[in-house]
């Protein structure tokens, strides 16, 4: 295990076989974002996708909350002399609002779903309004028995507004989703477990190993199909049949070629486990 890099309000792990482990590390504030943490966690995500060290990033976090949402203390915007300063405009007018919305917070979630390595979040606690998204945004979502997740947005005469309307929809239906939204609900593990919001609830001393588990499986299969599968689903689930059938064409066209599609059809002749993701051979002097 080594440490990669940090960011304001989170430390980085990379951990054999590649999973990058991100861990937001302020739990007197349950994790509550700041402007200068998503923008530190958001050039961690694109960071993730162009190292080819990293196959699989886990989100979690310490104490109480995974993340209880933006950190409304007062600090949310404020200067960190010795880092990056403040972006300047801001949510006092419309068009500030707008600005900040699509600039910072919803990048953050729309990088982290447009990584082609796989994600998984670990819900240690409350997971509300930017933590919700942020989670949902994830592949994978375990969570532990005491976790909380909601918006709970219309309880400040708020809106869901870094995608969370869009990704419950996707997950629940819009049935659900408005019930789940109107309804401010916050659900324990076990609803949202019903919900289809989580895969798993765990107990809380197992909940970091049983992600690191899937993490480990995840990042020892063949990454390269892998990465092209996870884009195809997605896509998948807004194209029409045929336009989905002609991207999956022209992905396999991609996997079919590759090294690891000889090694895991060599190992099925030989009876035994393909070993995936070998460095690719220097090539021959001529």
């Amino acid at each position: 295990m080594r440490y990669v890099r940090g960011g304001r309000g989170f430390d980085v792990e990379l951990r054999d076989p590649g999973i990058a482990l991100v861990t937001f590390n302020q739990p007197d504030r349950l994790n509550g974002m700041t402007q200068g943490m998503k923008r530190d966690l958001l050039e961690t995500v694109q960071q993730a996708q162009m190292d080819d060290a990293v196959r699989v990033l886990v989100f979690t976090g310490t104490g109480r909350a995974f993340c209880a949402g933006d950190d409304l203390s007062g600090g949310y915007q404020s200067a960190e002399p010795e880092l990056t300063p403040p972006l300047p405009g801001g949510h006092g007018t419309p068009i500030g609002t707008y600005d900040a919305l699509r600039t910072i917070s919803q990048s953050v979630n729309v990088a982290v779903r447009n990584l082609d390595k796989l994600t998984i979040a670990a819900i240690n606690g409350y997971a509300i309004q930017t933590g919700l998204s942020l989670a949902l945004a994830c592949d994978f979502r375990f969570a532990s028995s005491d976790a909380r997740l909601g918006s709970a947005t219309l309880r400040f005469g708020l809106l869901p507004d870094e995608g969370g309307q869009y990704l419950l929809v996707q997950l629940m239906g819009v049935a659900r989703a408005m019930d789940f939204l109107m309804r401010r609900r916050i659900a324990t593990a076990a609803e949202a477990l019903e919900l289809g919001l989580v895969h798993e609830v765990v107990e809380p001393g197992e909940l970091l190993e049983r992600a690191l588990d899937l993490a480990r499986e995840l990042a020892e299969g063949p990454q390269v199909a892998m990465r092209l599968l996870k884009r195809s689903l997605y896509a998948a689930a807004e194209l029409p049949m045929a336009q989905a059938l002609e991207d999956i064409a022209l992905r396999t066209a991609i996997s079919d070629h590759h090294p690891d599609a000889r090694e895991g059809a060599r190992a099925f002749r030989e009876k035994r486990p393909p070993v995936f993701n070998r460095p690719p051979e220097p090539p021959s002097a001529s």
